[in-house]
């Protein structure tokens, strides 16, 4: 796109039939939508813009009417969605009317509509099946690529949010259990509190004040704490929402989220009902109790309470929530350590990646001369080692297919294989490794349209020859199937992750660029840095370089190779990351939680402690005494966390590679936290009840 001066940028955008808006109900914010009449050939060239890029453009009410540029196509500007709106991604930031040729061959479309009142979706399935018969017989695809085989019908929503809705449910199941650890830890100590405090209540109580009275204090006082941190929560929640909607394993949803009011009101008042619960929990418990006997038990050893044994219970449920969380990430960072273990068939380290994206109106004899140009002036950088262009590359997904023939075997026929289109110093530039023969070098010439039935270089993969040539030597054999011209294979390469890094090998031809006969207009750069740690470094230069040799040219996409192979690892990683990072503050939790619980039962007992201390008995055994207390309710709670893991872990079934929902290594790695924790928070009372003077105890009760 170009607006004004402004350099040419790339915008993902959907080209839509002039209906689309009023099938989705949607309503513009400023002009109108695109509609009937708009999609014809010869109509006006339109566009409706997306709320984001209207306010990157100046956000003034005066652009409806005024043209941009986008391909070389001067389009007026007829509307902009409202704030929020988008389809079918939120990355897109243009709509565009498209003229549907009747007599086209592309027969790859998506088919909206909006169902009536009344009507079950299912029912219209045997029309839809009635219609893709039709374009089967008409269009030809590769079994695996045909959709007409097996068309459905699916609801809207389960069509754009399917595939993040696990990372969504698992991302809140764990937060919620956030939640119940955060209500379960403050109850907790709410009830050490009040049973430390049980003698001024009794004597309250004496000097005729009510339970309800009593209560009534307790409940006010917690309600006071807990409005107070829901307040901060919720200021912190509105700075950081930014952050952890990046954080959340929902891609372009999340960079595209904006914070609602009513969502936040929603979670406020979530919080508060929490507080109020919590803030019950004492009162209740005090209801229970004997404030009478509590002047008595003061004076001896034990709980007199019931208090301590619903403050025990709630600690052992902390820990088995705890113990869910931790199981869930170490279960994570299992399996996304084992994908990243994985052989992608390239070389990631110190490579910069970056996408150009020329008009498709310039003639493809130009382009190429473009590219050639373009990587040259990038070789010649400071800091470079090589460059490589393609018009896909790997772990990114997609790309094209053509049909496959090949001499003496007719079975071959009516199959299909992905092609690319690369440059000469593409595959050394990746690192990808060589088998057999020679990739492209100076003697595969580029052809002219003065060639007659020219052959073609061709370099395939492992995949491709496993499937075609099994214990044949396929170099210079000649294959067919695209192009419609002979193709002579010259060389055989490792095969390489194409989108996800746990997809099986894919058979695929490479041809070269200039001399297969036409370059896309979206190409990708691959540039290999002298050091491994340069390749960020390089990308402003080379964004720099295309801009100087080919303005006409938008950049985008600068990243490296290591980032588009984090992306490639998935949601799972992000899920592992945000799954940690909550483990770790369900751990700090649980610490605080055991605590509490070991220091009020050491506090209680502390006459008790220091009459044995007096009469010789060892500090180490206290300690021990106090300690094991204390890992008692952690292992308790790790057992009962870990049968709960075992239901729970299914939601993370999509997110696991080489590992079982009950992995032992993850279970033991996540109980062993737990109990060095609950440990380590149950020494720090235990030491402070074991070596205090006996005498300043005894002298103080």
């Amino acid at each position: 796109m170009r607006a004004g001066d402004q350099p040419a940028r790339l915008l993902p955008g959907l080209t839509t039939s002039g209906e689309l808006f009023d099938v989705l109900g949607a309503r513009p914010f400023l002009g109108r939508t695109l509609r009937v009449g708009d999609d014809i050939q010869g109509a006006a060239p339109v566009a409706v813009l997306s709320y984001g890029l209207w306010q990157e453009l100046g956000g003034e009410a005066s652009i409806v009417g005024t043209r941009l540029t986008l391909d070389d196509v001067p389009r007026t500007v007829v509307g902009v969605m409202p704030r929020g709106f988008w389809y079918p991604n939120p990355s897109v930031r243009i709509w565009l009317p498209r003229a549907l040729d009747p007599h086209g061959q592309n027969g790859s479309y998506l088919l909206l509509g909006r169902v009536a009142p009344g009507v079950d979706i299912h029912h219209l399935e045997p029309y839809v099946k009635r219609l893709t018969a039709v374009i089967g017989q008409r269009f030809q695809y590769a079994v695996k690529a045909d959709k007409t085989r097996d068309a459905k019908i699916v609801p809207m929503r389960d069509e754009l949010l399917g595939s993040i809705r696990p990372a969504i449910v698992a991302t809140f199941v764990a937060m919620g259990l956030i939640l119940l650890i955060a209500c379960t830890n403050v109850a907790a100590l709410m009830l050490g509190q009040v049973e430390g405090r049980a003698s001024e209540l009794a004597v309250r109580a004496a000097l005729g004040a009510t339970r309800g009275r009593i209560a009534q204090q307790l409940t006010i006082e917690a309600l006071l704490i807990g409005v107070g941190a829901a307040v901060i929560g919720g200021v912190f929640a509105a700075i950081g929402f930014g952050v952890l909607a990046r954080a959340m394993p929902i891609g372009a949803w999340g960079e595209s989220a904006s914070f609602d009011w009513t969502m936040f009101v929603a979670a406020l008042a979530l919080a508060l009902g929490a507080v109020l619960l919590i803030a019950l929990v004492p009162a209740l418990s005090l209801r229970r109790g004997d404030l009478r006997g509590a002047l008595i038990g003061a004076r001896t050893s034990g709980i007199q309470m019931r208090g301590g044994r619903l403050e025990r219970g709630l600690v052992v449920a902390e820990v088995a929530q705890a113990m869910l969380i931790a199981s869930g990430a170490a279960l994570l960072v299992r399996s996304v350590t084992k994908l990243y273990a994985l052989e992608p068939g390239i070389e990631t380290k110190g490579i910069a990646v970056f996408d150009v994206l020329g008009s498709p109106n310039i003639r493809n004899t130009a382009r190429g001369r473009t590219i050639d140009e373009l990587m040259a002036a990038l070789a010649a950088l400071p800091g470079v080692r090589s460059v490589g262009a393609a018009m896909k590359i790997p772990l990114r997904g997609g790309g094209d297919s053509f049909d496959v023939t090949i001499d003496g075997r007719p079975d071959a026929e009516h199959t299909f294989t992905y092609f690319r289109i690369v440059s000469r110093d593409y595959f050394a530039t990746l690192g990808i490794k060589l088998h057999a023969g020679r990739t492209f070098d100076n003697s595969d010439r580029l052809f002219t349209a003065a060639d007659t039935n020219p052959t073609l270089s061709i370099v395939v993969n492992d995949a491709f020859v496993k499937k075609y040539f099994p214990g044949e030597n396929p170099i210079g054999r000649i294959t067919g199937g695209g192009f419609n011209a002979p193709q002579r294979i010259i060389g055989v390469v490792g095969n390489v992750a194409e989108a996800k890094l746990t997809d099986g090998a894919e058979p695929v031809r490479y041809y070269l660029g200039g001399q297969a006969p036409w370059w896309g207009n979206h190409v990708t750069f691959v540039v290999r840095a002298q050091r491994p740690g340069d390749a960020t470094a390089l990308l402003e230069s080379t964004r720099r370089g295309v801009q100087r040799v080919a303005p006409g040219y938008a950049v985008e996409g600068t990243t490296t190779m290591e980032r588009v192979f984090d992306s490639a690892v998935g949601p799972a990683r992000q899920i592992m990351a945000l799954l940690t990072l909550l483990s770790a503050l369900a751990l700090v939790l649980g610490a605080v939680g055991i605590y509490g619980v070991i220091a009020h039962f050491a506090a209680r007992r502390r006459r008790d402690w220091a009459i044995r201390v007096a009469l010789g008995l060892r500090t180490p055994v206290v300690v021990m005494h106090i300690v094991g207390q204390g890992a008692a309710l952690v292992g308790v709670g790790v057992a009962i966390g870990a049968a709960g893991t075992v239901l729970l872990a299914r939601l993370l079934v999509s997110f696991l590679f080489g590992v079982s929902t009950v992995d032992p290594i993850a279970f033991l790695a996540a109980s062993l936290a737990l109990l060095l924790i609950g440990v380590a928070a149950a020494f720090i009372p235990a030491w402070h009840t074991a070596t205090v003077d006996p005498a300043i105890v005894l002298r103080d009760s």
